[in-house]
């Protein structure tokens, strides 16, 4: 039976086949209720914190979907939240949920397992593009089955940077970040997933990542994929953890610690 499976590596390769599988499974779902959103007919969290019938489906077919195969393992889902154990499977079933929300075709699944306090997996599904980004520690990382990197990029006047918000954090805080950024010659995009923003790091398409405080569902499978694509990453889980989230910086080696510097977050 599945459940028979630890977390040991044979364990391990197990939950990465699964975890690839599931992620396209979550990904249909999400595409499905894209095609039929009503912008507007939403409800809200909290200000800026949107939630859809979709966000509830996909995190319960995830949850069944993990509770059916590993029932021995922890969950920890963005909407229904869940139990952390000796390995969990942490879950955002749609990132970028505003941007879903009002129609706009950029957003996500996001879903790692984490093992003893490290991410072991990490998959992020753009179902909107049909691209799944894949890590495995110490394997690499890919987008669809093609190896990735990190962008080559050092001059800072051709950087191009993600810079994510949380109201969690002052605005001056946000503001003075990407003011020191601006002044280093760097773009400064915000694209509203932070978890694509991650994914779009590992695979060279943007330059590097930053937020003051993200949840662990947001960005631990993304800040996987960075490193295994030979990126920089923050030690999220060394500062921050699964049940309170933290500070978030990922970047190609050539422009990390300009972005550290600018926005007072760290590597280590």
């Amino acid at each position: 039976m599945a459940g028979k499976i630890g977390v040991g590596q044979d364990g391990l390769d197990a939950r990465a086949d699964f975890c690839r599988e599931l992620a396209r499974r979550a990904g249909a779902v999400a595409l499905d209720g894209f095609a039929r959103i009503t912008p507007g007919a939403v409800r809200m969290k909290g200000p800026q914190d949107y939630l859809t019938e979709t966000d509830a489906a996909v995190e319960r077919l995830v949850r069944e979907a993990i509770a059916d195969a590993f029932p021995d393992d922890g969950f920890l889902g963005e909407e229904t939240g869940g139990t952390i154990a000796h390995g969990t499977w942490v879950v955002d079933p749609i990132d970028g949920t505003a941007n879903f929300a009002r129609g706009l075709p950029h957003f996500c699944i996001s879903i790692a397992f984490v093992r003893d306090g490290t991410t072991e997996i990490g998959a992020i599904c753009n179902p909107v593009l049909d691209e799944l980004h894949f890590a495995r520690r110490g394997a690499g990382a890919t987008r669809n089955d093609a190896p990735i990197s990190v962008a080559p990029t050092r001059d800072l006047t051709t950087a191009s940077v993600e810079l994510g918000w949380s109201p969690r954090v002052p605005n001056a805080r946000y503001l003075a970040a990407m003011s020191a950024l601006l002044d280093l010659g760097m773009n400064v995009r915000r694209g509203a997933s932070g978890a694509l923003g991650l994914a779009f790091v590992a695979d060279g398409r943007s330059d590097g990542y930053a937020e003051v405080h993200m949840n662990a569902w947001d960005c631990l499978a993304g800040l996987l994929l960075v490193e295994e694509a030979g990126g920089r990453a923050g030690p999220f889980l060394r500062h921050g953890s699964l049940a309170d989230g933290g500070p978030v910086i990922a970047a190609a080696p050539g422009v990390a610690d300009a972005l550290a510097a600018a926005t007072g977050l760290g590597f280590a």
